[in-house]
């Protein structure tokens, strides 16, 4: 059901990406910090949408449609916004391409096996791709006018989310090689099987 705690939660974290693209866009301090501890609350959703569903025995396909595209919204519209205002840190403008291309191939994947009735279930990497994703745009999001306004401008808070979002790059290539072969295998084990029952000439 839409109404379902663990649901709103989810349509809670889509509500909040126009805030935290106004936020960027505003360019001061003080919205940096209110961005990123908004950010914080969003990621936390994430995760206890998911604990509440299962405690609570909530699972629903409205559910497990919508979560793994409002983590994809919410990590495409702030990389997006972040590149525009020239924010991404460390050259880190090329791994938020990877990432990107790695999204949309892993969405028309999962497009594909749905047509199949298959599903292209998560991996413990790619929840480890998520996590380290997450925790560098939070430092992006920040960047260094919040460390000076906490008082912690010796920190190179933009560096350190770069860096960051370049060390996710590793296990979103290897996750999305996973599942680039898992769909492949579907296709062509589909192909065999449609070859097969082609009868002889």
């Amino acid at each position: 059901m839409l109404t379902d705690l663990p649901n709103v939660l989810t349509l809670l974290r889509i509500a909040a990406i126009p805030i935290l693209v106004a936020l960027v866009a505003i360019r001061q301090p003080v919205a940096d910090l209110a961005a990123c501890l908004i950010y914080i609350a969003a990621c936390i959703t994430d995760y206890l949408d998911g604990m509440l569903a299962r405690r609570w025995h909530q699972n629903s396909d409205l559910g497990r449609m919508m979560d793994p595209i409002a983590d994809k919204l919410l990590v495409g519209a702030l990389l997006l916004t972040l590149a525009g205002y020239g924010r991404l840190a460390a050259g880190s403008l090329f791994a938020a391409i990877v990432i990107m291309l790695r999204e949309i191939l892993v969405s028309g994947l999962r497009e594909y096996m749905a047509s199949q009735r298959a599903t292209l279930p998560s991996t413990r990497l790619a929840k480890w791709k998520t996590g380290i994703q997450m925790v560098a745009i939070g430092f992006l999001l920040a960047g260094d006018s919040t460390g000076r306004l906490i008082g912690l401008s010796f920190l190179p808070v933009s560096t350190i989310g770069g860096v960051l979002l370049w060390i996710s790059v590793g296990p979103t290539l290897v996750s999305g090689w996973g599942y680039l072969t898992a769909g492949v295998a579907r296709m062509t084990g589909r192909v065999r099987q449609t070859t097969a029952a082609k009868p002889a000439p």
